[in-house]
């Protein structure tokens, strides 16, 4: 049962509270641009902070260039990172007009060829290939190197997250063309790139496509409109899945993957603010990021819509520890 990856939400902070409060089976980054890496974009590397208690943390990836992903992965590997999971599933319209993201079910002999980049840039960092050996970029080398020391050697899982279709459902067929190339795993949203976030997911077809990877060897977890653990556990039981990925229900929860529930509005403010100053802490975020984070944590008390109202008000740390001292005193 792990943290989905979502683009502008799953940064250093949030995946750190989720990790401290409930502690998931794993934790993705945001999605990360692999030409943008290979080209030099240092402030990119932002979305690889993270924390030791959140492994194992897994780095998500996406784009169309072969080269860039090999020397992406080799890098990510150098970052000390659990596992490398490839986007083939974003349906953002910048995304997949340029033909990464779900853009890439219509490419399968491309999906497959990224695969294996991916797959032998892990086996290659194993065998003792350097960053400098596999051409990342020089200011890229310098910068992973100034955020901590180089990972071990060591071969990590390379998987991938996709959805049922582009336009159409082809879950199985595409799940057997990913196969061919033997991801460690395998996890499908259940809506087409053409569905976007519209109607409800489906399950079925997600258990249709898992069917696919019996006796592969290959896990195969599913994704979209789970509701809690227990929906969680009756979904993967239900279609015979290896596990499944929780994304929107989590948000506002970091308490959601089993922890304790705070049993009042303090103790959700509480919580709030520890998130608040932790992500201040790691000085390298713009404030108005956290605030769609503040606003999730205020459903289910009495005046949480007067306090949400308040706290998009705010506009630095001090603003949010002003505004919870008045309600609740002394933070």
């Amino acid at each position: 049962m792990g943290l989905a990856p979502m683009d502008g939400v799953t940064d250093a902070a949030f995946r750190y509270m989720v990790s401290k409060y409930s502690h998931p089976s794993v934790v993705m980054t945001e999605f990360t641009n692999v030409e943008g890496l290979a080209r030099g974009a240092v402030q990119m590397l932002v979305a690889f902070l993270y924390n030791e208690i959140e492994r194992p943390v897994v780095a998500q990836i996406y784009g169309v260039e072969v080269d860039s992903y090999y020397k992406s992965s080799v890098m990510l590997c150098a970052m000390g990172f659990d596992g490398i999971d490839i986007n083939m599933g974003c349906p953002a319209n910048k995304v997949a007009k340029r033909g990464s993201g779900a853009g890439l079910i219509r490419t399968p002999a491309l999906a497959k060829q990224i695969i294996r980049s991916c797959k032998k840039a892990v086996s290659d960092w194993n065998n003792g290939v350097s960053m400098e050996d596999a051409g990342v970029h020089e200011e890229i080398i310098k910068a992973v190197r100034e955020m901590g020391p180089e990972g071990e050697r060591r071969m990590i899982p390379v998987s991938v997250k996709t959805r049922i279709g582009f336009d159409e459902v082809v879950a199985e067929e595409w799940t057997k063309h990913l196969l061919e190339e033997l991801p460690a795993n395998i996890t499908m949203h259940g809506r087409t790139l053409k569905q976007m976030y519209l109607g409800r997911a489906d399950w079925e077809v997600i258990g249709k496509a898992a069917r696919v990877c019996d006796g592969s060897g290959v896990s195969f977890l599913g994704n979209g409109d789970v509701e809690s653990m227990e929906d969680a556990a009756l979904k993967a039981k239900t279609y015979g899945l290896d596990g499944v990925l929780v994304g929107r229900a989590a948000l506002g929860r970091p308490w959601f993957f089993g922890g304790e529930e705070p049993d009042s509005e303090e103790g959700i403010m509480r919580i709030l603010l520890e998130h608040c100053r932790y992500f201040v802490e790691l000085d390298h975020l713009y404030f108005y990021n956290i605030k769609k984070h503040l606003a999730w944590y205020c459903k289910g008390f009495e005046g949480a819509k007067e306090m949400r109202m308040k706290l998009m008000r705010a506009g630095s740390l001090e603003d949010v520890e002003e505004i919870l001292n008045d309600k609740h005193g002394k933070a």
